[in-house]
């Protein structure tokens, strides 16, 4: 490998000034043009009189070396750093590009003397010292192996196929390798030195990130997860990435680590092929689900606000609350408030708050929930049945961000991002003017309508086995099962509650089973379908449904109208589900 041409070199020294520039010109007037040297420290002090006095001695001139501010050159790329005692090595950030630190433990400069031949004397020794470390430096050839060693590590760094972020406690990027440009589009040259934030909108961990608002230098705990990004250019790309801290020699926290890999291409197949089972702690498949889990990424990524609609019991705040994770706003409060719970005058003294004496029981002040919500999330849920002065007031929220408490002239201004959600048909609401037209399209920017069940039924098995697991698990239960019948039982009904309906069926059939597998006989069919009860009541006394009798016609007939379900096709039949699986073994044909 060829020697490199150029070494670039810091000198650090926050104390003592005249000590980086006297080694800056022993390494100098030894390399020529060899070597790239810069002085810095905590400013930008003159160099002492004597400093160059001594040094000129020598046939050095140093008065021409200027020293910088260390932070003014700190988004500039070093190969290796060149500290003057342990504390100058302690204060020295996290440079770019992570050059080598050598620290040459000189002991802090005394007070000078007030004599000059004292002075004199005392620049003299520090001279000799430094000459001698210079020496060792260069004669030695430790300032190559050093700068070779860096650009070793960045050979290595830059043919890892996985993307490489690193920053520093002010989220300034160290490190970004040749893999990270290719994923993300960004060049190196473009986002070295410069904030996380400004570089990738939210940051490129979006609401995960540990260094923004109160969460600011918060330890950060090793995490694999994954992350929707954008690229230079806009494109949406899914990365799997390990976020890690990155501590120093003595331990501490100096920044974060990310290294991450394209998972896009993956992920799009998965959803063509529909084998995403969850997104978010939101469980589903079909492909009305996979549309609204790739919907949720891109409404997260921006403030405007959405509105879920679906019937009751199909997740509306798993929606809201997975809008809110994805997003920048994650690491703030989602608060969830039900409309439809609470009367008017309750309702917007717990959105917007009040202060003492604004009503009989107001004994202090209470913030509502949109100051509580501020720089993150709000979720209205059954926003259709507000009245409509509530109407007026949330579109004046929406519109300026400003509200006042229940009792106040104090104009309140918050940054809050509104989900809401509503089982109405709310389109209809307007239309015929119990909603708000302006309102409507205020909160609707995005709408997501979430599916029942019903028009989901290959989703069943997988809610059905995630809830029975977490049930049995919180009851302490060992393994349980469904049985085949049981499985099919399950998806044949019309679930007019969704999720949530079939949440207490699983509960109900935990009660009654004491085993290892549920069966049909454990599952409430008739106690959850109270429309089977009133049929039956209907009927006038005396006309009890006859039993017929079987034939393989008519029960191939009754398992097609059923789906299989011989249980459901026991009743089409008119007879005892006894008298169904006897026949069924008597003409095992007919089963399979």
């Amino acid at each position: 490998m060829d020697e490199p041409k150029e070494i670039r070199l810091l000198l650090v020294s926050r104390q003592g000034v005249s000590r980086s520039r006297m080694a800056a010109g022993f390494i100098l007037h030894r390399c020529g043009h060899g070597v790239q040297v810069w002085c810095a420290g905590s400013d930008a002090e003159p160099v002492h009189p004597v400093a160059v006095q001594v040094m000129a001695e020598e046939g050095i001139d140093i008065s021409g070396i200027e020293k910088h501010a260390l932070e003014s050159i700190r988004d500039l790329e070093f190969d290796v750093v060149i500290t003057f005692c342990p504390r100058d090595e302690a204060d020295c950030p996290m440079l770019t590009g992570k050059p080598e630190v050598v620290n040459w433990d000189l002991p802090e400069p005394p007070p000078l003397p007030e004599s000059p031949e004292e002075i004199l004397a005392t620049f003299r020794r520090l001279r000799e010292e430094l000459r001698e470390l210079v020496v060792h430096l260069l004669d030695r050839g430790y300032l190559t192996a050093l700068a070779m060693a860096k650009r070793q590590s960045d050979l290595i760094l830059n043919n890892l196929t996985e993307g490489i972020i690193a920053h520093d406690l002010d989220r300034r990027i160290v490190c970004f390798n040749d893999a990270a440009e290719a994923i993300t589009e960004f060049d190196r040259e473009e986002v070295l030195g410069r904030d996380c934030y400004d570089v990738f909108p939210g940051g490129f961990c979006g609401g995960k990130c540990s260094f923004v608002g109160e969460q600011q230098h918060h330890p950060v705990v090793p995490t694999a997860r994954e992350l929707n990004i954008a690229t230079r250019s806009g494109e949406a790309r899914n990365v799997e990435s390990l976020i890690k801290p990155m501590l120093d020699y003595m331990g501490r926290a100096v920044g974060v680590l990310v290294s991450f890999h394209d998972v896009t291409r993956e992920r799009r197949l998965e959803r063509r092929l529909g084998e995403i089972e969850q997104f978010s702690g939101i469980i589903g498949r079909d492909p009305k689900m996979l549309e609204i889990f790739d919907l949720i990424r891109d409404v997260a990524g921006s403030d405007v606000s959405v509105l879920v609609q679906g019937e009751s019991g199909t997740g509306k705040e798993l929606v809201a609350a997975a809008i809110h994770n994805e997003s920048n706003r994650a690491n703030r409060l989602f608060v969830p408030v039900n409309c439809g719970a609470l009367p008017e005058g309750l309702l917007e003294s717990e959105l917007f708050g009040h202060v003492r004496g604004a009503f009989t029981g107001a004994i202090r002040d209470k913030k509502g929930r949109f100051e509580l919500a501020d720089g993150g999330t709000i979720f209205l849920d059954e926003i259709g049945d507000v009245s409509p002065a509530m109407q007026v007031k949330l579109l004046r929220v929406l519109q300026e961000g400003t509200f006042e408490r229940l009792g106040s002239e104090k104009t309140v201004k918050v940054d809050v991002r509104v989900i809401s959600a509503t089982n109405r048909d709310i389109v209809r609401e307007t239309r015929e003017g119990r909603f708000r037209e302006d309102l409507f399209y205020r909160l609707s920017v995005v709408p997501i309508h979430l599916p029942p069940l019903r028009e989901r039924p290959m989703d069943i098995p997988l809610l059905a086995d995630s809830c029975l697991r977490r049930i049995a698990s919180d009851r302490g239960r060992g393994t349980v099962r469904f049985s085949s019948e049981a499985m099919s039982c399950l998806m044949s009904q019309p679930w007019p509650g969704n999720v949530r309906e079939l949440q207490n069926w699983i509960q109900f059939a935990l009660v009654k089973c004491k085993g290892a597998e549920i069966g049909v006989e454990h599952l409430p069919v008739a106690r959850f379908q109270p429309h089977a009860a009133s049929s039956a009541a209907s009927r006038p006394p005396g006309r009890r449904r006859r039993k017929r009798k079987i034939d393989p016609e008519s029960l191939r007939e009754a398992l097609a109208k059923t789906g299989g379900n011989k249980v459901h096709a026991a009743e089409l039949l008119g007879v005892s589900r006894a008298t169904l699986y006897r026949f069924l073994d008597e003409n095992p044909e007919l089963a399979e």
